[in-house]
């Protein structure tokens, strides 16, 4: 938020709510965004086929008695919760495209706007130009 208070041009004294700055800039808060990137894992992990490293890893369970005090949450129990949460279920995985406009990913790619980075020798700095995708 340091950042996005530097791009707004507002103190930390000026008291302006958080929401309100990731709202001029149009960002995302940092809970949605690790929330989206899950399920959006979790997603393309439910679609690979069962003998499939990754699915396999995401079945597996440890044997032996944990640690002492309160356990920690496993990565698992944190995806069921995010579907939990958003409604979602195993089965709406299956449709790749219907399941990031569940997760709330942007699925039009007509939409985006590509960023060619282009170095150049004649200035210090990164000259970007906008163009359609490669």
């Amino acid at each position: 938020m340091r950042m996005v208070r530097w791009m707004c041009g507002v103190k930390l004294q000026d008291r302006v709510p958080s929401k309100e700055l990731r709202g001029r800039v149009e960002l995302d808060d940092i809970i949605s965004v690790l929330q989206q990137n899950r399920l959006r894992w979790y997603g393309h992990v439910l679609r690979k086929e069962d003998n499939d490293w990754a699915k396999k890893c995401m079945q597996y369970e440890v044997e032996g008695a944990r640690a002492k005090g309160r356990p920690k949450k496993t990565w698992r129990e944190i995806v069921e919760r995010d579907c939990k949460a958003r409604g979602l279920n195993r089965e709406d995985a299956m449709d790749c495209s219907r399941w990031r406009k569940q997760i709330g990913m942007i699925d039009d790619h007509n939409e985006c706007e590509w960023v060619i980075v282009s170095f150049s020798t004649d200035s210090p700095g990164l000259s970007q130009t906008k163009s359609k995708p490669p």
